[in-house]
């Protein structure tokens, strides 16, 4: 009976999370096909998606396997790249916008994904602080490495170099796809709204039902206590690769709608450095830890915050400090922890009392 009433609150809260994400697309498109909203504002419709995508992915990692990972960036690093990469060269073949989308946002979960398995199987061996160093270190190495490569295409095929554009040694007929610190330019822009909504959904599918699967409960179990767990025989090692894998596939589609959103991509440390990992971990800590609507709520409040508040120029940051700091104490000051449990569980009395 319990376990029934558990899962029955469990599908309830995940058509919560479902129908708000629902709302929020609805409303947005009705506004922005109505002209009720600015255009920078609309402008950032995408962006918003890429930064709930990154929140809820790294979520998985960070709150419910229970390790920091400061590398997240990285693997959207590498799935923007690796898709630009393939649209760019495909963009001439395959004339289907929406096919070539689709292969490249395949190809560019697959890559990240990948790098998510060679970087794990080393990596997840360390604890606490030494893993965040390991994936800090890993983004930086990925942006690096990105920024000192040159690949070219001509009638003889691919061409690569560390060292500048003249070294690829091409014929007169070549075009450099990727550029060095330059990057790849003229990517086909076919990240829409509707694509990273439909991401969103997918994405907080895959999420929503790990985390209520067997697999997520021995993932939860490793994060409260990894000896216990493995002495009823969970596989610790198979169940952290698992849901980082899953993390970086995720982070790497983020990628590929942020690729496809640009018709210059670059790789800096403001979109794929220090910078981008650091604000997606704040939008995770701030939403709750583990809490995956939460992850949601912060990242649409922290993005859309310092636009809406553009004519409030002077007190713009200030709004949007206290704003952080309120959010903060929210969700993380033990009275007001207390005081959100003594609510919640009035009203569960109250509940109960008319049931």
């Amino acid at each position: 009976m319990d376990k029934l009433k558990n899962m029955k609150k469990t599908t309830k809260n995940n058509i919560i999370t479902y129908a708000l994400v629902i709302a929020a697309f609805v409303i947005m498109q009705s506004l922005i096909n109505a002209g009720s909203i600015s255009s920078l504002l609309e402008g950032l419709m995408v962006p918003l998606c890429i930064y709930i995508i990154m929140a809820v992915s790294l979520n998985l990692v960070v709150g419910v396997l229970g390790e920091l990972s400061l590398g997240h960036a990285g693997f959207m690093c590498v799935g923007a790249f690796a898709s630009a990469f393939f649209s760019k060269c495909m963009r001439d073949t395959i004339e289907s916008a929406s096919l070539r989308f689709f292969l490249a946002l395949l190809i560019g979960i697959a890559a990240a994904a990948i790098f998510g398995i060679l970087i794990g199987i080393p990596v997840l061996r360390l604890k606490g602080d030494y893993l965040a160093i390991v994936t800090l270190a890993f983004g930086e190495i990925i942006k690096n490495l990105v920024n000192v490569l040159y690949i070219g295409k001509d009638s003889n095929g691919f061409h690569f170099s560390t060292k500048d554009v003249m070294a690829l040694n091409m014929e007169p007929d070549g075009k450099v796809i990727i550029n060095g610190p330059q990057g790849i330019t003229g990517t086909p822009k076919d990240a829409t709204f509707f694509i990273g909504f439909i991401l969103i959904l997918i994405t907080l599918f895959i999420v929503l039902n790990l985390i209520h699967s067997r697999d997520g409960r021995a993932i939860m179990a490793i994060r409260d206590n990894r000896i216990a767990a493995e002495s009823v025989g969970i596989n610790i090692t198979k169940y952290k690769l698992m849901a980082f894998t899953i993390s970086a596939a995720m982070a790497g589609a983020a990628g590929v709608l942020y690729a496809h959103n640009l018709s210059t991509l670059t790789a800096n440390t403001n979109n794929f450095g220090y910078n981008m990992s650091i604000m997606i971990l704040v939008f995770v800590v701030l939403g709750g830890i583990g809490n995956i609507r939460g992850s949601i709520i912060a990242a649409v409040i922290l993005t859309l915050l310092p636009e809406m508040l553009r004519g409030l120029s002077d007190y713009r940051m200030l709004i949007y400090a206290i704003v952080l700091i309120v959010m903060m104490l929210f969700n993380w000051a033990p009275k007001a922890i207390e005081w959100r449990e003594k609510y919640l569980s009035f009203g569960k009395k109250k509940k109960e009392a008319v049931k």
